[in-house]
């Protein structure tokens, strides 16, 4: 797949959708419809809900009940893929819950969290191939964790000997950027804004 998009595709995320950008997790699962990919996480349905002000807000309140420890999952089909958005979620990185849902297919996600923590993991078939946090590309683990190496320089990742004062540092884009290279799809704000996602909750655990 050629190198394509960079982080610069991607600035309008933070500016468009700031509650969002604010604490998500965003997952691109191959050939995998939304119910199959809720099952396998353990996952139950919830009522369907129309772009991400509603999903942020559904989370948020799903997360506030008081005998609730269940994560807010919304989900879409684009093309060949499931698209799956967590806010203020991370089950789409979390090792033990991702590699075993990821079974026969590929798995790319990446995570940011109120306190800026940060984590890209691609998976083929329960294998991890890369994780690495976008804000420290230079420390990466997985069996193939120098593979998407001009990828990920391509995408706008600023490695240790790269960083000076004045760069002007897109880390979350860069996500995005190294997503849509592993996946082809290109995530937009009308995606984001008018679908109607196929909504559903997971254990936290």
């Amino acid at each position: 797949m050629g190198l394509t998009a960079t982080a610069t595709d991607y600035t309008w995320f933070q500016d468009l959708f700031p509650d969002l950008a604010e604490a998500y997790c965003f997952t691109l699962v191959r050939d995998l419809p939304p119910s199959e990919v809720l099952a396998r996480l353990g996952g139950k349905a919830e009522p369907s809900l129309t772009g991400t002000e509603a999903i942020v807000e559904a989370a948020f309140d799903l997360l506030d009940r008081p005998d609730s420890a269940r994560q807010l999952i919304a989900m879409t089909t684009v093309g060949d893929w499931t698209l799956l958005i967590e806010p203020i979620g991370y089950l789409g990185v979390t090792e033990e819950r991702a590699l075993p849902a990821s079974a026969g297919t590929r798995w790319v996600s990446h995570f940011v969290n109120i306190n800026g923590v940060s984590t890209f993991l691609w998976a083929e078939d329960t294998v991890n191939r890369l994780t690495f946090e976008p804000e420290v590309p230079d420390q990466r683990w997985g069996t193939t964790p120098d593979e998407l190496l001009d990828a990920m320089h391509h995408s706008g990742f600023q490695f240790g000997d790269e960083i000076s004062d004045t760069a002007d540092y897109l880390g979350v884009e860069a996500a995005f950027a190294l997503a849509e290279h592993l996946t082809g799809v290109h995530i937009t704000p009308e995606i984001l804004r008018d679908t109607a996602f196929v909504c559903g909750s997971a254990e936290i655990r």
